[in-house]
């Protein structure tokens, strides 16, 4: 198992549940602009963004798992040089932002159910 980001959430700004209810979730890593924290999950990594996924890895938020789709060109630099990502799990073949990370469709209820401070958001990649 290949892991590419391990986080943890600190905050959920309080307009995150009505976008993840449409399935996306807006990361920054703590310490992100009051304007822009609310619609965020403020997160502190717990170790170096690795290489990029690919397509067909994992991303995993509490018990919520989903694979990705569609890799935006600029999404994992983003996410190593701040801690910015935003996840659309919309099934996607081709990211529609260059920052933006797609994967499968998951329930948007059981999603915000997984977005509370404490929860642990990995990416992965098996074998």
């Amino acid at each position: 198992m290949t892991i590419h980001y391990k986080t943890r959430f600190t905050g959920i700004g309080p307009e995150v549940a009505d976008l993840a209810e449409s399935g996306v979730v807006i990361l920054f890593a703590d310490g992100a602009p009051p304007e822009l924290a609310e619609v965020s999950v403020l997160h502190a990594a717990e170790g170096p963004a690795g290489l990029p996924p690919a397509v067909g890895a994992t991303v995993r938020i509490g018990k919520l798992t989903a694979t990705i789709t569609a890799m935006g060109e600029t999404a994992w630099a983003k996410v190593a040089d701040m801690g910015h990502v935003v996840l659309s799990f919309n099934g996607a073949s081709e990211a529609e932002r260059p920052g933006e990370i797609c994967a499968e469709p998951v329930d948007g209820k059981a999603l915000v159910a997984e977005l509370r401070p404490g929860v642990q958001l990995v990416i992965e990649t098996d074998g």
